[in-house]
This record gives structure tokens, C-alpha cells and sequence, in this order.
């Protein structure tokens, strides 16, 4: 019996006049792309409404820090903090995900100056407070932690605006994540008196805050994003690409291949098989040795360098600035380029940098063709960083890159008082002494000055947010910032 297949329908419909062909396509199959967009487009919806559902409901706190006079830790204790606090990582099942709306909570560094006066805040999630405080604590046990209200609230977030202007925008990698930036190792050397061994990268980037005049203000974020351990595969494989070694990564395709070649071989001869594997590492095993060796200088360092970043852990990050000021005030060069010249202290030529997001795509509040509704885009433009400062967004704007706890803890780091002479950063009185454990605790005289309503008073400009210091007796201000400061 012949099987006969008839190919005069399908003939047919090809000599259909165009327009019919493309009706009758659309009639039939055309429906999937559209139900299958259509789909898409409802549960991004979903998804969006969820995550902003969970995201109000999850309360944050601002905290100022204020460190001890005379701090001499270097930027070590901070990559710790930066460590411990990898521990509010968390990974969602389908249940929390697509029903819950929850995701990664994550962390806000910031640096603010209003009029040169410099404080350092920490954003976070109410529910990883604590773990913000004994990080703090456990390196700096005689810092004061204080939570304060918002010092964004009472600013313009649409423009133009009458008394405000601002300039901002983001930063970003010039390579990809798996190659780092200079970190604070590469600003220590061993001549000089051992106070003038470290040159401090924060230095100038607390004479351009401590510098800023009457009406303008400063802030500078870093969002600090816990993720899992996943992306140090990708620094793997970037150095098998540079020593010219076959990729490890396989599609799908290629399993099946592998899992076939594997059971094939099986049934092959073992013995023959033994000997031609023992061959085929010893093999591998001298061209990895002969690659290595004819690396060139440049190859070689950014081998060395990739394998040691991915050894750390490592964070989602998004570095963002706005400098607002009033109208009258404003000096946008001064500010620009000092924040830009900060950030290149970190670039390395051969291995990774840090620039503006600028372009018709950026972030930053300047756009080329300024002919061309120039100021309705730079208006745009100043709005959106506005807002994603204000509510620290971890998606609008460039997607975050990755850092490891010691680059991030050379961008945002507690100066060393040797190398930084600033004169208005928010520090603690100075260090406080543990009283003899053998002095009497009289518990009457306590209960009396909590129920008078005694409260610890915080030196700064920010107001309190309904509490205190966390630790230590009441204390008296030493040293007020200047009457004329702005209270947020």
C-alpha cells in the first residue's frame, strides 16, 4: 500500500492574494502571539501589585551614626559589617513569590552634607534593625546609632520647581561585575609615620561635602542588595575565557548529548576506555599549564584580581547622587566634578571603572541634543532620580551591578581621623568608659528618671523619629552644628 501525501492544500493557501493569506494566518494562528502577550502583560501586572503591596507593608527606618572622635579603623571593620550583614538574605518559594509578592529586602549606605554638615545614615528594613546594631556595635562598640526622620521630606520631587534645582544621576561599571574596582588596599603603603600609611580615598569626598554653602545639600546612596553566591560562576567563567579555556556552560542540548556519549560508553571496552581517560587528563592538564604560562602581564592581573573578588561575598548595588539646591545658591560644576573625581580614585585602566550614566539612555540629569525638547527631557530626567532616591528604588534606573564586601566597603567607609581633617562630620562626644562592676545599681533612681520622661538626646540636625540613641546615658551636646542649619 502507497502512502500518498497531498500537498495541494498547502499550495493552494500559498497562491492566496496577500491580503488574504495574511487574514486567514492571523485568523488561525495569529491569536497565539496576542493571548500569549496578552498573558504576559497580566501577571507583570499582577506581580507589580503584589510586590508594592508587600513593599508598603514592610516598614524601614532611617539611622544616623555617629563613630567615636579619634577613629582609627580602617575600612576593614566596615567590609565586616558589609559581611555580616549578608545574613538577611533570603530565597522565596513559588508561594511567596508569585501570591505574597515578596522579594529581596535590602539595605540603603548613604552620606548626606546640608550646608557642610556631614552625617552617615543607614536605611533599612525595620525587621533587620538589629542586625544593622550589633553589626555597627560589634566594630565600633562606642558609636551611637540614632533613628531620625527622612531627610528628603519637604523637597520638591517634580520639576521645575520655583525655589529648587537639582543634579543627579547614577553610576555605573564600564566592564562587566566580575572584574573589580581599586579598593582601600591599594591606598595603603608602608613609608611615612604609620598615621600618614593610609591615604584615605573618603578624604576628598569629605572636603567636597564639608565645602557646600548656605542652601545646598549633597546626598549620596549606595543600595546594598543581599544575593546568593550564584554570580562568583560568572567571574569562573570570564577567566576560562581569557586563559582560552573551553567553556563549562551547557545548554540543554548538550546534556542530552552528554548523558547519550556517557551511556554509549558503557558498553565500551573498559579497559581501553581507563587508558584513554587517563590520557586525555594527563592532556588537559599540560595545555591548562602551557595557557597559563603564555598569559600575557595584563591577562595574568586580571586573572588573579577576578578570582579574588568572586572569593568574597557580594551584593547587588546601586550608586546613585542628587545635589539639590536653592536657586540662587546652586553651583552644579563644583559638586559634578568633585563626586566624579571621588568615584575615579577607584578605577583601574585595565580592569574595571566607575562613570555617569550619562547617554540617551541614562540616568544622569543632562541629555544630549538639548535642541530637541532639551528641557522637557532634563525636567523628566531630574523627576525620576528624584523619586527613586526618595523611595531608594532597587528598580528604577540601571539594573544593579555586584560588588563584594571589600569594594564596597572602600566607597562607603567611616574616615580615619588621621587622613580626613573635615570639620563638620557628625561624630559621637568621644569614648565612653564601662563604670567599675562593683558600683551599686540603685534601682529606684532609675525607675524615677523613666518615669519623668528622660530621654537620650542625639547631636546632629536630624529630628528624632520617636526614639534615641540605643546605648549609653544621657549626654550632654557638645559641640551644636550651626544655628542657621535646615531642620528635615
Amino acid at each position: 500500500m502507497d502512502i500518498v501525501i497531498d500537498l495541494q492544500p498547502v499550495t493552494d493557501f500559498l497562491n492566496l492574494p496577500i491580503d488574504q493569506l495574511l487574514l486567514t494566518s492571523l485568523y488561525y494562528v495569529g491569536w497565539i502571539p496576542l493571548a500569549a502577550t496578552f498573558i504576559w502583560g497580566v501577571i507583570q501586572v499582577w506581580l507589580r501589585y503584589i510586590r508594592l503591596a508587600y513593599g508598603a507593608s514592610e516598614k524601614t527606618v532611617l539611622l544616623a551614626i555617629d563613630i567615636p572622635r579619634g577613629n582609627a579603623q580602617t575600612p576593614k571593620a566596615v567590609e565586616n559589617i558589609f559581611s555580616y550583614l549578608a545574613g538577611a538574605h533570603s530565597t522565596q518559594d513559588l508561594y511567596e513569590k508569585w501570591w505574597l509578592g515578596m522579594w529581596q529586602l535590602y539595605f540603603s549606605f548613604e552620606i548626606v552634607s546640608i550646608e557642610g554638615y556631614i552625617q552617615f545614615l543607614i536605611w533599612t528594613p525595620e525587621k533587620y534593625r538589629y542586625l544593622v546594631d550589633a553589626a555597627i556595635y560589634s566594630q565600633y562598640p562606642d558609636a551611637e546609632i540614632t533613628e531620625v526622620n527622612d531627610y528628603t521630606e519637604g523637597f520638591p520631587v517634580h520639576f521645575p520647581d520655583d525655589q529648587y534645582d537639582i543634579f543627579g544621576g547614577e553610576f555605573k561599571l564600564v566592564e562587566d561585575s566580575v572584574y573589580p574596582i581599586k579598593t582601600y588596599k591599594y591606598f595603603e603603603h608602608l613609608m611615612g609615620e604609620p598615621e600618614t600609611q593610609y591615604k584615605d580615598p573618603m578624604a576628598t569626598l569629605m572636603d567636597l561635602m564639608s565645602s557646600l554653602k548656605r542652601g545646598e545639600q549633597l546626598w549620596y546612596q549606595i543600595l546594598v542588595i543581599p544575593i546568593s553566591s550564584d554570580w562568583s560562576m560568572a567571574g569562573d567563567e570570564e577567566v576560562k575565557r581569557i586563559i582560552g579555556e573551553k567553556s563549562g556552560k551547557k545548554n540543554w542540548i548538550d546534556n542530552i548529548a552528554d548523558w547519550l556519549i556517557n551511556l554509549m560508553g558503557q558498553f565500551s571496552e573498559m579497559i581501553y576506555q581507563l587508558w584513554g581517560d587517563i590520557e586525555e587528563k594527563k592532556k588537559e592538564e599540560k595545555e591548562a599549564q602551557f595557557r597559563m604560562m603564555n598569559l600575557k602581564p595584563r591577562q595574568k592581573k586580571q586573572v588573579e584580581e577576578i578570582q579574588e573578588k568572586v572569593g568574597k561575598l557580594g551584593f547587588g548595588v546601586k550608586i546613585r547622587y542628587v545635589y539639590v539646591a536653592r536657586k540662587e545658591a546652586i553651583n552644579k560644576n563644583k559638586v559634578t566634578y568633585g563626586l566624579i573625581g571621588y568615584m575615579k580614585q577607584f578605577n583601574f585602566n585595565d580592569l574595571n571603572s566607575y562613570k555617569p550614566d550619562i547617554g540617551d539612555r541614562g540616568t544622569v540629569t543632562k541629555v544630549k541634543y538639548d535642541r530637541l525638547f532639551g528641557q522637557l527631557r532634563v525636567n523628566y530626567r531630574k523627576t525620576k532620580v528624584m523619586l527613586a532616591y526618595k523611595y531608594r528604588s532597587d528598580v528604577r534606573g540601571r539594573a544593579p551591578h555586584i560588588l563584594n564586601t571589600e569594594e564596597l566597603a572602600s566607597i562607603w567607609h567611616f574616615p580615619a581621623e588621621a587622613s580626613v581633617k573635615a570639620p563638620l562630620i557628625q561624630k559621637a562626644p568621644g569614648r565612653k568608659a564601662e563604670p567599675p562592676s562593683s558600683l551599686p545599681v540603685i534601682k529606684e533612681n532609675v525607675a524615677k528618671e523613666l518615669a519623668g520622661g528622660g530621654r537620650l538626646i542625639s547631636e546632629g540636625i536630624f529630628n528624632l523619629a520617636g526614639g534615641a540613641s540605643l546605648r549609653g546615658p544621657e549626654t550632654k551636646v557638645k559641640h551644636e552644628p550651626p544655628g542657621n542649619l535646615p531642620v528635615v
